[in-house]
């Protein structure tokens, strides 16, 4: 017995909705605030797995697009709550007006384009000064830490104009909505959970579709996709650019829903968990993206909440179980038992799972050394 690989896809589409939709009539105002946050760090994790799973971009930096996002929400959220004086943490740090840049953000529509355009113009510069100098693998990596650092210790210094180490908090209304109100949170989330939706189909898309073959191709041999005609430069650039949008898009659903953005939210330790979450899910797969937020955010709430001594070891443990015992993650692991049974090949079509996918031997995926490569 065979499935189509289209059915498959659209049916946990279906299912994926269906649920979300759903859960509000099973879950707790704190828990379903909790699932909105959750996939709100869904929508940045199928932008990662766009750049990592399909391109062999490892970003360890993915925390600066999601933080500059939310921060760009955070601005207006703040501006309001003032009702026109100058915003609380500002008086308290001696500025006496506001400042230029903060301007734009009166407008709420300006802050949603500069939340989305201001992450893609930082990813632009990395990304385009990086791999036109061919500097990728872990030496990318190590760069889009450094950008975390400047980032998070510029946010960090400026108290006067980001709230430094606090953050902006203290949100009354959005759209004259006001955002503790259940029913205002409960908007938020079927706001959030059709974005996800949205960002899935676009995402499988763009996988599926000629670009995502060229992405595949690039991240596999480089070297010989440049040799047939094409630039892997702007092929990488644009991913790059557009998964940093979509963390951008990710930072907006947070803050309206936690209420807080702080530089410890986009640091090196945040950044590392998103990549952790794509693993986890299943790299290479975009439905493992949004399991792996789920699925590992619940993990990380639930053993906190019932170990609150030992949960950073037992999450640490399903870290290292899922890297050794099950490098394709939830969703690859899935498809080889699948496999297993019969059920693949599909008809007409591969596996969710592009080749050379699994978590293991990943700083390999752009050496044209690669056996792999010479077959």
């Amino acid at each position: 017995m065979t499935i189509s690989n289209t059915k498959i896809k659209i049916a946990f589409t279906f299912i994926l909705l269906a649920a979300m939709l759903i859960a509000p009539m099973f879950l707790s105002e704190f828990r379903l605030s909790l699932l909105g946050k959750f996939l709100a760090f869904a929508i940045l994790a199928m932008g990662l797995d766009l750049i990592w799973g399909y391109t062999g971009i490892l970003s360890l930096g993915h925390g600066v697009y999601f933080g500059l996002g939310a921060y760009c929400m955070a601005m207006h959220l703040k501006l309001v709550s003032s009702h026109g004086e100058l915003p609380d943490f500002m008086s308290w740090s001696g500025v006496e007006q506001l400042p230029w840049f903060w301007l734009p953000f009166q407008s709420a529509g300006v802050a949603i384009l500069l939340a989305l355009l201001v992450p893609v113009a930082v990813a632009f510069i990395l990304g385009y000064l990086t791999f036109r100098n061919r500097i990728k693998g872990a030496f990318f990596s190590i760069l889009s830490q450094a950008l975390v650092i400047i980032t998070v210790t510029l946010f960090v210094g400026q108290q006067g104009y980001t709230g430094g180490t606090n953050g902006l908090t203290n949100f009354d209304t959005f759209l004259g909505y006001p955002v503790g109100e259940p029913s205002t949170k409960l908007m938020i989330y079927y706001v959030t959970a059709f974005i996800v939706i949205g960002t899935l189909v676009l995402c499988l898309w763009i996988s599926s579709s000629r670009l995502g073959k060229i992405l595949v191709a690039v991240r596999d041999a480089e070297n010989r996709v440049r040799f047939i005609g094409y630039n892997p430069v702007t092929y990488k650039v644009f991913i790059y650019c557009f998964s940093a949008a979509l963390s951008g898009l990710a930072g907006i659903m947070f803050v309206l829903q936690e209420g807080i953005i702080s530089p410890a939210q986009m640091g090196i330790v945040p950044s590392i968990e998103m990549v952790l979450w794509v693993a986890i899910g299943g790299r290479g797969t975009i439905f493992g993206a949004i399991i792996g937020a789920v699925v590992t955010n619940s993990a990380k709430t639930t053993f906190s909440e019932a170990y609150p001594e030992w949960w950073p070891i037992i999450l640490g443990a399903m870290f290292i179980i899922v890297v050794l015992f099950f490098p394709k993650g939830i969703v690859g692991t899935f498809q080889d038992l699948a496999e297993k049974w019969g059920l693949y090949p599909f008809k007409g079509s591969k596996k969710l799972l592009p080749p050379s996918a699994p978590l293991a031997g990943y700083s390999d995926l752009n050496s044209d050394s690669n056996p792999a490569h010479t077959k």
